[in-house]
């Protein structure tokens, strides 16, 4: 099975749009880092907070935002729609059903709260790279974007994204309450527990601190909790002595199918806590395998996708194909021109490209249940970094609900797969050019250093 570019992509390099030439180019430093560090405080409730993540994240947050196009924004959305009208899909969700535990066949009700899209933004336009139904980062990032100062601010030619709104708080709490009553029908827990395996030692800890804060603040009460402390008396799920209603699942035992999971799994089969991200929505878009599905036009056209979602698919999904013995010889010629991901995978673990791969890992890949998808070369990132002008790859992360964008941000890494400990890298926002302002002759300001070139460095830069 051959996997060939899409209609209209070209190995030749086009006339760069405004918003490369300014990542490429414009090396302003535009996060004010007191600010981010005083926020950063104040929105955790705890003095120090700061200065601990500072100490223990040196690369947690980048000096310098991505930039892109108005359409490019436009366009992540209109994939974010068409895979979510593909999900309610029968035959769709039949198809995934599938190959999914059977934990996750049934529909609790809950869609899966703080949804996660990511892209890579390519000259042919944004590729959804895959979907996560336990994104990490939009805490962090709400708090970082309001620690931003503009870039080029006196020429009047950017803005930001507009999604770290001064209602985030009120959007988030409203987000788990309707979870709550997508199961339960109406009101709302009384008490939501953030559960991952061990929290103390997982590297977003700081993230479930902001997490908790936030809804406490919006008049929910909130623990953080290690999944192995679960207790499951056959009526509640409970923590310590304490009633859990609803938990926010960070985990990545998509199926709670490990041992130190089983009260969690057991009230969840019984119906007895509302959990969200639960299996079932996991299944339903966060499972590697689906990509193959998103990736098929005429598959989708056939199950009834309207033809402008279809068309929207078509061009942003790389195609991507179910490894097997059948295709095995096939893919392992094509393999320079591919990505493969386990199907279950997280956090780019066990993902490789495909120009790197050795014998051994290949017969691992073939042993396990893996997709080939075609490489979406990320984008660039320059920054200065002790100086010296420095390449970073860009990942675009929409953080949505129902189909709505809560937060858009990017992650800046170098090396295979993205990470939060590349030195000038972590979590950037995203300042979307203005569609009036795409001229060459107005990005002039942060071309080749420009005007701005010469702020101060501050922290990782």
């Amino acid at each position: 099975m051959t996997l060939e570019p899409r209609a209209g992509e070209s190995d030749q390099a086009p006339v760069m749009d405004a918003a490369e030439r300014l990542n490429r180019g414009c090396f302003c430093l535009s996060l004010d880092r007191p600010a981010l560090m005083a926020a950063l405080d104040a929105e955790a409730g705890q003095p120090g907070f700061a200065a601990e993540l500072a100490t223990s994240h040196a690369s947690l947050f980048s000096n310098v935002p991505v930039f892109v196009e108005a359409d490019s924004i436009d366009a992540m959305q209109a994939v974010v729609a068409a895979v979510e009208a593909t999900a309610r899909l029968p035959d769709y969700v039949a198809a995934a059903m599938r190959w999914a535990p059977p934990i996750a066949r049934a529909d609790s009700g809950p869609i899966g709260a703080m949804m996660g899209y990511d892209f890579h933004l390519t000259p042919a336009g944004p590729k959804l790279i895959e979907v996560n139904t336990n994104a990490g980062g939009a805490f962090l990032n709400a708090v970082l974007a309001r620690a931003q100062r503009a870039c080029c601010v006196d020429r009047g030619i950017l803005v930001d994204t507009g999604t770290a709104e001064a209602d985030f708080g009120q959007r988030i709490a409203a987000m788990f309450v309707s979870e709550w009553q997508r199961q339960r029908g109406s009101g709302e827990p009384m008490t939501i527990a953030i559960v991952d395996d061990d929290p103390s030692t997982q590297f977003l800890l700081p993230e479930f601190t902001l997490a908790r804060a936030l809804l406490e603040q919006h008049g929910l009460a909130t623990i953080v909790v290690d999944a192995a402390a679960l207790d499951f008396d056959g009526t509640a799920l409970s923590a310590a002595g304490r009633r859990i209603d609803l938990v926010y699942n960070r985990l990545v035992d998509f199926a709670l199918a490990e041992e130190r999971h089983a009260a969690l799994h057991a009230a969840y089969a019984a119906g007895l806590v509302v959990v969200t991200p639960n299996p079932h929505v996991h299944a339903l878009f966060a499972d590697k395998r689906n990509l193959s599905l998103l990736s098929d036009p005429a598959r989708l056209a056939q199950w009834g996708l309207a033809t402008t979602h279809v068309d929207v698919l078509r061009a942003a999904v790389p195609p991507t194909v179910l490894v097997s013995a059948a295709n095995a010889e096939a893919l392992w010629e094509q393999r320079r021109q591919l990505f493969f991901k386990p199907a279950g995978g997280h956090g780019s673990r066990a993902a490789y490209r495909g120009e790197k791969l050795t014998r051994k890992v290949w017969a691992e890949i073939l042993a396990g249940d893996y997709v080939a998808q075609a490489f979406a070369a990320p984008g660039v990132r320059m920054i200065a970094r002790d100086g010296v002008p420095t390449e970073l790859k860009i990942d675009v992360r929409l953080f949505t609900f129902e189909g709505a964008i809560l937060l858009a941000a990017a992650r800046l890494y170098q090396g295979q797969t993205t990470n939060m400990r590349t030195p000038g890298g972590g979590f950037a926002p995203l300042f979307a050019l203005p569609r009036a302002g795409n001229d060459p002759v107005s990005q002039r300001c942060c071309e080749a250093g420009g005007e701005n070139a010469n702020l101060p460095k501050i922290g990782n830069d």
